[in-house]
């Protein structure tokens, strides 16, 4: 397993839709463990492939006790409950801001090696599962903040000293 470089907000491929897997594979496999290993490293509590550089449907997570990944996840909510908390990205170091998301939510996939899998999480595990097919989807988390905040966190990142463009 490797460490990969985690892209930083600006970079395209965090604005790209990945696409779905279609061969589960020994090069998915070291995917997955080099995602997991990158996480570990970061200190974070998911991460998806685009931010690696890799722009397929798969993510990793680490929070309340579970450890795993999805490929090709599809998620919905499970009631109408919402949560309001701060969230952080790996891809945005430092940059923190107010995000809703619902409460519960369950996630349809595969593991990597093609078997189906279902995850449902409520808390901090549905807050990952929402911000990691949220970069599957080429979303960034700042896209999910109130007007200020989103204005705050811009603020933030251009101010940033890993930002490219400073």
């Amino acid at each position: 397993m490797a460490i990969r470089d985690i892209r930083l907000f600006g970079d395209p491929v965090l604005n790209t839709a990945a696409e779905e897997v279609d061969v589960f594979d020994e090069r998915l496999h070291r995917l997955v463990g080099d995602m997991l290993e990158t996480m570990d490293a970061a200190g974070g509590v998911g991460l998806a492939a685009n931010q690696v550089g890799v722009a397929q449907r798969v993510f990793v997570f680490d929070c309340q006790g579970l450890r795993g990944h999805i490929v090709n996840p599809v998620w919905t909510p499970l009631g109408e409950d919402t949560q309001i908390g701060v969230e952080g990205c790996l891809s945005v170091p430092d940059v923190r801001g107010t995000v809703e998301r619902h409460n519960t939510v369950v996630a349809h996939g595969a593991d990597m090696c093609g078997r189906p899998l279902t995850l449902r999480g409520s808390g901090l595990l549905a807050r990952c599962i929402q911000h990691e097919a949220d970069h599957l989807d080429g979303v960034m988390f700042t896209a999910r903040m109130s007007p200020a905040d989103r204005k705050a966190a811009l603020d933030a990142i251009a101010a940033a000293e890993w930002n490219k463009e400073n």
